[in-house]
């Protein structure tokens, strides 16, 4: 039987989130194995035919909120046997080995150099290859700049030729590995990214509105990327990334709904299987959601370096990364359970699966800057703490 709570707390965080600014708008659910338990909006997006009550059937963006379900269609090819996580990437996509690492500049040149070893498969999905995005690195902002390399977000094939900046295996380091995770499955399965997510996963948990291109009804469907203007009131911007990219980014291309992506959480909840469907083996998402950093320590802060598009990440101690998750190794009072596995996505989307208390939940809006300290990362706490006060 699922559980039952009182969800006005958790409605009144979420208006109250909307009224005073924090974000334009918000839709929320909560589930457990059984069912989805919560569900709550509030506000509006501005889409082409004027403002649009959001709900938990609303189209969203979820951007990084793809990269788990790129690792998991990666895991899947590991319990096959086709894919092994200890190879070097470039066993796969050759153009890995291409990649040298940035070790700062001469005035304004590039100072480069090759990697001391080669990156793994495995390091792609735990964020130590040494790959990185620009809003977290100064040096991969200032070598866009300097250099005209794209970042991922325009869908260039270009941006593949970003240098890492570590040696593989070294340190944590966010970045685009998921973009190269998702390349390397493709050239694995002989097939494109999007066939192989909707056959691995969206197909089989019936996530029908879960994909990287939408048709028309679901573009009508879905809200643009809001930020605040000038008066501090929220405006979209429009799309901002292409709807027809060169290549389907594992690491953040996909679109989803709360509704859908809920079912995705309570499979990996209920140890890789819903409604009688499996996606993956028990052990393998016990993988996922213990530490596979090797020791590699996980920052406590990362800076922003592009403070228009992210704030700083402010993690504290006692976190560490899994497979596609962020882990917290301490029971947070009030809140997640140790050994919860999270992320988030850059416009502003967040989903956590805590299965020591046999809960998952996401929450979700469409606006820049990702996780303003006093706006949408303090919903994302203040939801959380509404929805464990109320079970």
């Amino acid at each position: 039987m699922s559980t039952t709570i009182d969800g006005s707390g958790i409605d009144a965080v979420l208006q109250n989130a909307v009224d005073d600014g924090a974000v334009p708008h918000v839709a929320a659910i909560a589930a457990d194995a059984d069912g989805v338990f919560y569900e709550g909006a509030a506000g509006v997006h501005l889409g082409e035919g004027g403002p649009v009550p959001v709900s938990t059937t609303t189209q969203f963006r979820i951007m990084s909120m793809t990269k788990m379900i790129a690792t998991t269609v990666a895991l899947q090819q590991v319990e096959r046997g086709e894919l092994d996580l200890a190879a070097p990437v470039a066993e796969y996509v050759k153009d890995f080995d291409d990649l040298q690492v940035l070790d700062g500049f001469d005035g304004d040149t590039p100072r480069l150099r090759a990697p001391r070893s080669r990156a793994t498969v495995r390091h792609l999905l735990t964020h130590t290859s040494g790959l990185s995005y620009w809003f977290w690195n100064a040096d991969i902002v200032k070598y866009e700049q300097v250099t005209g390399l794209p970042n991922v977000v325009p869908g260039d094939m270009a941006a593949f030729r970003a240098p890492l900046v570590a040696d593989p295996g070294t340190r944590f380091e966010y970045g685009i590995n998921t973009d190269w995770l998702g390349r390397v499955v493709e050239a694995v399965a002989g097939t494109t990214l999007d066939v192989v997510i909707k056959e691995g996963v969206t197909g089989p948990l019936g996530m029908d509105d879960t994909m990287f291109a939408l048709d028309d009804a679901r573009q009508a469907n879905k809200t643009p990327v809001h930020v605040k203007g000038e008066d501090g009131t929220w405006v979209s911007a429009g799309n901002v990334l292409p709807d027809d990219p060169q290549w389907w980014a594992g690491g953040h291309g996909m679109h989803s709904t709360p509704r859908d992506y809920i079912r995705f959480e309570r499979a990996l909840l209920r140890g890789g299987e819903l409604d009688g469907v499996r996606i993956l083996r028990p052990e393998t998402v016990d993988a996922a959601f213990s530490d596979q950093l090797d020791g590699v320590p996980m920052p406590t802060e990362i800076a922003t370096a592009d403070p228009a598009i992210t704030d700083t990440l402010k993690l504290g101690e006692g976190w560490t990364w899994g497979y596609g998750l962020l882990l917290n190794t301490r029971d947070i009072p009030g809140a997640r359970r140790a050994w919860t596995g999270a992320w988030a996505g850059l416009l502003n989307t967040h989903f956590f699966i805590d299965r020591t208390s046999g809960i998952c939940a996401s929450i979700y809006t469409n606006s820049l800057p990702f996780i303003t300290e006093h706006e949408a990362w303090k919903l994302y706490q203040d939801f959380e703490g509404a929805l464990y006060a109320a079970l």
